[in-house]
């Protein structure tokens, strides 16, 4: 499945609670649109967070981040890997 890097901004401040809470809630309805987010980092300090996930497209991502309140700036296709 192909894989995806989002990028949210205008987090300034998140905790890790509030980062690890943003992702649950991701995970929580994830399979509605057949995403599965695998992992989420955040800088509080520039307000930027980003998230990988494997999904069918980006805009499954797209709906899955908007329903759950934390819109995603950017959607990238990361279709090589090292």
């Amino acid at each position: 499945m192909p894989e995806f890097m989002d990028v949210h901004t205008g987090m300034k401040g998140i905790s890790a609670a509030d980062l690890a809470a943003a992702h649950q809630a991701d995970l929580d309805i994830e399979g509605e649109e057949g995403v599965h987010f695998k992992h989420a980092w955040a800088d509080p300090e520039s307000g930027m967070v980003y998230c990988l996930s494997e999904a069918p497209s980006a805009d499954a991502v797209r709906k899955i981040h908007e329903r759950t309140g934390h819109p995603a700036a950017e959607i990238h296709p990361v279709p090589v890997q090292a």
